[in-house]
């Protein structure tokens, strides 16, 4: 029943979006079968269109650190809908909530908000190629820093747009070293994610981000932080903050937003004073720091400083992720769990299998072996139990 109704909207939604969905993993398309449609959220589930319950991990990608439905962020969104909302001008609601953000990352001395994590790094890597009067960039192979064209390599993309990106394998210090040694007069800015969480939660080795941060500092060169996903998600301050790092510019998104298109990059006076208005370097964004948003964000920043869940939130992803180790040993399944605070990812051969025998059981992970999974703090022991007992099921059947 449930199953013939997600395909039935699956069928429905082709008709008029490119393959059903408005983003490309949504369609399920790395793990095999439809999609399924989901209604509504609350606390730590999601609830299909036929009503199913399931314990959510994904949690819109790792923006929902609340959970679904928080009552703080919905009152907050009430009252800004009732004022409106949309002004395209400024607001007190902009500053408040950007003043939470300096509070928590001091790195941050001038900040500009966005709609979306890759206008984020857009902007910043645009400002970083101004300050410094180069144009090379280095990333990291396997990083997803958003859809700009400069930093995807797929059809549509010119190969002019790509010939000033270089790529290095993410925690080897000895690429990056070569390659800046070989384009630093040109170089511009180092951008990478301080914990890969889009290519499986990968943890940077001892003194390669430091290593970095010195780096860049002796050539000219922009240490660009993409905290989009660590970004309030490892601690208050960001991976920035627990690896006692500070960055040129850091990049965020997700959790700000509180659940509503929300992305900011921000960093170091001199750095920012480029940007117009009050320098040359142009962005702009109609709905950025547009009232919704920043009531949305506002609560959970209020909410997450005034609870500070973040030890826990550790304690707990590490008690799932230790349980479901202990239980492949027992089953003889190998497999491969990172982890890091509230954020976790699972490596094994048949991801496919185990991936629909969890939704079969009602544990809803994100749709890909390589992306990340998150904790809330709204997931309770009942909840890591139940998915353990799932996990434990589905290793039987593979």
């Amino acid at each position: 029943m449930a199953e013939t109704l997600n395909k039935r909207l699956f069928a429905d939604a082709n008709k008029y979006l490119v393959g059903g969905v408005n983003s490309p993993v949504r369609a399920f398309k790395q793990v095999g079968g439809d999609p399924i449609f989901i209604k509504s959220g609350r606390g730590s589930k999601i609830y299909d269109a036929s009503g199913r319950e399931f314990i959510d991990y994904c949690l819109s990608w790792g923006a929902l650190i609340l959970g679904h439905s928080d009552p703080e962020v919905k009152a907050g969104l009430k009252k800004a809908t009732e004022r409106g909302s949309s002004f395209g001008a400024a607001t007190k609601l902009e500053t408040e909530f950007c003043r939470l953000i300096f509070s928590a990352m001091p790195s941050i001395e001038k900040i500009r908000l966005t709609n979306s994590g890759t206008e984020a790094v857009m902007g910043a890597i645009r400002l970083a190629r101004a300050f410094t009067k180069k144009n090379k960039i280095i990333k990291f192979a396997g990083s997803y820093h958003g859809s700009a064209d400069y930093l995807l390599d797929c059809p549509g993309v010119p190969k002019g747009f790509t010939n000033l990106t270089l790529a290095a394998p993410y925690n080897d210090i000895k690429r990056v070293k070569d390659l800046v040694n070989k384009n630093k007069k040109d170089l511009a800015a180092i951008i990478v994610e301080p914990v890969a969480a889009n290519m499986g939660v990968v943890l940077p080795e001892e003194g390669f981000l430091p290593e970095l941060r010195k780096l860049t500092e002796r050539n000219n060169i922009v240490l660009i932080f993409d905290e989009v996903i660590t970004g309030f998600r490892l601690s208050l301050g960001g991976a920035q903050n627990l690896f006692h790092l500070k960055p040129d510019l850091t990049c965020l998104g997700k959790i700000i937003g509180g659940g509503l298109p929300c992305g900011a990059f921000g960093g170091r006076k001199e750095i920012m004073r480029l940007l117009a208005p009050e320098g040359n370097v142009y962005q702009a964004g109609t709905f950025s720091g547009n009232p919704l948003v920043t009531s949305a964000g506002l609560a959970t920043l209020k909410k997450l400083r005034q609870l500070n869940p973040y030890q826990k939130l550790a304690e707990q992803t590490r008690n799932l992720c230790q349980g479901i180790e202990i239980l492949a040993k027992n089953n003889r399944v190998k497999l491969k769990i990172n982890f890091i605070g509230s954020m976790f990812s699972i490596f094994l051969a048949d991801f496919k299998k185990f991936y629909h025998g969890l939704l079969k059981e009602g544990i809803y992970l994100s749709p890909s072996g390589f992306e990340a999974n998150f904790l809330s703090i709204k997931h309770t022991a009942p909840d890591r139990e139940k998915t353990l007992q799932a996990v434990e099921k589905t290793f039987k059947i593979l």
